[in-house]
């Protein structure tokens, strides 16, 4: 890796916030490239425009650029040694990646929906994050432009992340949940995966420096249900002075009853939307719905999802016999066993 590594972001990409917290926490440094800075620098171009945007070298040394967040991760463990964000233990560290995987692709549905969907959140959306693309010297007039479109961009994606009429319930029932999870579990531990974090907890953190920190509706919300979550969130903005220690970790093996709540609440959506989803790709369908307790979830084939599910399971039958029976025993106890084991 040719440091400081390089990329693009936006400061209202959670997957961006994601990836500079975990960058700072592991004490990597970086050069963060805003708006057009990437492209006066004559980085390439990756397949798909996604942020963050990494510029690393391939085989052969060639700089390209890489996104996804997840294998950026495991990317970055290679590379740099010392200060882990993967949990030491194969067991543990398949649960981080499961809490992983539902902070980027579930609550990333909420962070969407309370985007575009609120009257207030619309307006303050649309006229700050076009800026952080257009520039901060842009005339009054191009940020206009650039406010309308964007804003009509976003909203016409809602469809495709599961916001609509028939799902908006659930979205918000189930964000209320979670803060009221998550603010049970920080009374005893400072991070999802014990006193020290793993990929998990900066995947649900860059989620909520959106629904917290930004947009107005869901930022008074969890304000009101938790300070505790609120003020965690501007905690893990920059860990790089935590000093962690091999013990710190959770037990795998004995979660704590708040940890273990939280993935009992991936069975509510999460889970079933996820099935569902790859069961629908591989019938050739273009939607799919699943009832879920809190109602009919409706929306777009989502293919990537598909790959996350199967790159889960791939990593439980790379575990040995005994840590997948004790993978297993946490999944029987939360209801997650579909998991691994339900037919797509």
């Amino acid at each position: 890796m040719v440091l400081p590594v390089a990329f693009k972001g936006a400061p209202g990409s959670p997957y961006t916030r994601k990836m500079t917290a975990v960058l700072r926490y592991r004490r990597i440094p970086y050069r963060y490239l805003l708006g057009s800075a990437a492209d006066k620098a004559g980085m390439p171009k990756p397949k798909v425009e996604l942020l963050p945007t990494f510029y690393l070298p391939d085989a052969q040394g060639v700089l390209e650029a890489v996104t996804d967040s997840t294998p950026l991760i495991r990317r970055f463990e290679n590379d740099v040694v010392g200060r882990s964000v993967i949990p030491s233990d194969p067991v543990l560290a398949l649960i981080d990646a499961v809490l992983e995987d539902f902070a980027d692709e579930w609550v990333t549905k909420a962070m969407f929906h309370y985007r575009w969907v609120f009257a207030d959140a619309i307006a303050k959306a649309g006229a700050v994050l076009p800026v952080h693309f257009v520039g901060i010297t842009a005339n009054p007039s191009v940020l206009d432009t650039a406010q309308t479109q964007f804003a009509q961009r976003q909203i016409a994606r809602l469809a495709v992340v599961g916001s609509n009429q028939h799902t908006a319930a659930i979205i918000e029932s189930g964000y209320e949940r979670l803060v009221d999870l998550l603010d049970a579990h920080l009374q005893t531990h400072a991070f999802l995966m014990g006193q020290r974090p793993g990929a998990s907890d900066f995947a649900l953190y860059g989620q909520l420096t959106q629904l917290a920190h930004f947009d107005p509706v869901s930022a008074a919300l969890t304000l009101e249900r938790s300070r505790r979550v609120f003020a965690w969130v501007e905690m893990l903005e920059d860990l790089s002075g935590l000093e962690p220690m091999e013990g710190d970790w959770a037990g795998a093996d004995a979660l704590s009853p708040t940890l273990l709540a939280l993935l009992s609440e991936l069975s509510q959506g999460y889970l079933p939307v996820l099935l569902a989803n790859a069961r629908a790709l591989a019938q050739g369908e273009k939607q799919m719905s699943v009832d879920l307790p809190s109602g009919r979830w409706q929306q777009a084939v989502v293919p990537y999802q598909a790959k996350c599910l199967r790159w889960l399971r791939e990593q439980f039958v790379a575990l040995d016999e005994k840590a997948q029976a004790r993978a297993q025993a946490t999944f029987e106890a939360t209801g997650l066993t579909d998991l691994i084991y339900a037919s797509v």
